[in-house]
């Protein structure tokens, strides 16, 4: 198939972490020198705050300041792209109006969790507060998180019919469904892996790169095997993946971010524990998981 126009906003993207303090405050210093070392690892793009930011536990007032702290740290290097969804449309839109005016460069928008809408509660939600913003808005559809799948037809609508969607981080594991989406939505609309391990595939397809949880830990490693896919060196990018996957699945042994923040804490850039009800690497986790580094050459 013929490729998608340049992504605007890159190809690795990770989803940062959020640092607490030993007392499971926001730790806004930390978390500015996070940014600041992903950004050198090579990341195109941050997304602050999503499921790997622990968004469900880290409250409004919080976001704002996280918001703030990481477009004040690296806004002029990189987009910085802030998860606003929830599963209440207005309220959504309220704080995206507000997220808007802090200076970041985009907003992520999940499917609404626990409510289970129709795909025409789906995409009405999502016209909804794209229309209420001038940002670029990228989707993103975590069917094993949110219990609905938001099916093609209703993510290709969206990216037809609302000039501002642009993207898609897709989790769905569906590759029909993801090519589907790659091929009929327009040139400059953009599907992002969600999940590390599909990259590769996904890319194959013409899908722009990946919305990355490893990319917090081995932000140079995902980023080589994105842009030689993208260069169409597909044997070089099978090796870089296969030399990576293993890590790639282990921090997904328990819930995430629960191993991702202990990986970094291996690495020696240690950014706190989780908050409940999400509770930290056990010993024997932590063991496993650093064996592991070390064969993928991380530690």
């Amino acid at each position: 198939m013929a490729a998608k126009a340049e992504p605007r906003f890159g190809r690795m993207i990770p989803a940062m972490v959020t640092p607490f303090d030993e007392n499971r405050e926001l730790d806004l210093d930390k978390a500015q020198a996070l940014a600041n070392r992903l950004v050198d690892g090579g990341s195109d793009s941050l997304i602050i705050n999503g499921t790997t930011g622990e968004s469900p536990t880290v409250f409004y007032p919080q976001k704002i300041e996280l918001f703030r702290a990481i477009v004040s740290a690296v806004g002029d290097r990189v987009p910085v792209l802030a998860n606003v969804g929830d599963n209440c449309t207005a309220d959504t839109v309220d704080f995206a109006r507000e997220v808007e005016s802090l200076g970041v460069d985009g907003i992520m928008l999940v499917v609404p969790y626990y409510n289970k809408p129709p795909q025409e509660g789906l995409y009405r939600h999502f016209r909804t507060i794209a229309e209420a913003v001038d940002l670029p808005v990228i989707l993103y559809n975590i069917p094993g998180r949110c219990v609905v799948n938001m099916e093609a037809d209703t993510t290709l609508r969206l990216a037809h019919d609302v000039e501002n969607i642009v993207a898609v981080k897709e989790a769905s594991g569906n590759m029909e469904q993801i090519k589907r989406i790659i091929e009929e939505s327009p040139d400059a609309f953009q599907v992002y892996s969600g999940d590390d391990e599909a990259t590769f595939e996904i890319m194959k397809m013409g899908g722009a790169g990946v919305i990355s949880t490893i990319g917090n830990v081995a932000p140079a490693r995902m980023k080589e095997i994105v842009e030689l896919t993208a260069a169409g060196d597909y044997d070089g990018a099978q090796a870089a993946h296969n030399a990576l996957q293993p890590l790639m699945k282990e921090l997904f042994v328990t819930s995430n971010p629960i191993l991702v923040k202990e990986a970094l804490k291996l690495v020696g850039f240690p950014v706190g524990g989780v908050r409940l009800p999400l509770v930290d690497a056990t010993p024997e986790q932590s063991e496993h998981l650093a064996q592991v580094m070390r064969e993928v050459g991380v530690l």
